[in-house]
């Protein structure tokens, strides 16, 4: 069996940038203690995902509707959070993305048997790309630890994390 972990967007942005939340700060020591033990025990590949962005973001159909500058290449809310860089590091691949779900992702997943997706937010990034790789690998098992994500805010994650269910998407409590 081959597992990979999908690690969305873990950037500073995102955490306790332009837009962190207290809910995603959080989450992060919990996923971090996930990330050291499937790296310890070797159970599972890492992919990072990047929100990447540049400077004619507020110019960009997502941009417009969400008009708040984050996730600029090169900036410091570009960058994933410095509490993770140790795994991003053993990472198989980091996956710089300009929308919320990446094409290029399912092309990394190869042979896996399982993918499990971790990460913010819930409610755009984390499902979007769950929804891109069931759609790429129906016959895959794919899953969301609800516990090491978080959303834009409670209620949105908890919808996502519903919404995912009715898909067959499995959400690890």
């Amino acid at each position: 069996m081959k597992k990979i972990i999908v690690v969305v967007d873990m950037q500073n942005d995102f955490i306790d940038g332009s837009l962190g939340t207290k809910e995603a700060q959080a989450m992060l020591p919990r996923l971090k203690e996930k990330l050291k033990q499937v790296t310890d025990s070797g159970s599972a590949e890492l992919i990072f995902t990047m929100d990447t962005h540049g400077e004619n973001y507020l110019q960009t159909q997502e941009g417009k509707n969400l008009p708040v500058e984050h996730c600029l290449k090169g900036s410091h809310g570009w960058e994933i959070t410095p509490e993770l860089q140790e795994f991003v590091k053993q990472a198989k691949a980091v996956v710089e993305k300009p929308t919320f779900g990446s094409l290029e992702l399912p092309k990394l997943l190869g042979e896996a048997d399982e993918v499990e997706l971790v990460g913010l937010c819930t409610d755009i990034c984390v499902i979007s790309n769950a929804m891109v790789i069931k759609a790429a690998y129906p016959e895959v098992q794919v899953s969301v630890d609800a516990s090491c994500c978080a959303g834009v805010t409670p209620e949105s994650h908890k919808n996502a994390l519903a919404a995912m269910k009715m898909c067959q998407i499995k959400v690890l409590e």
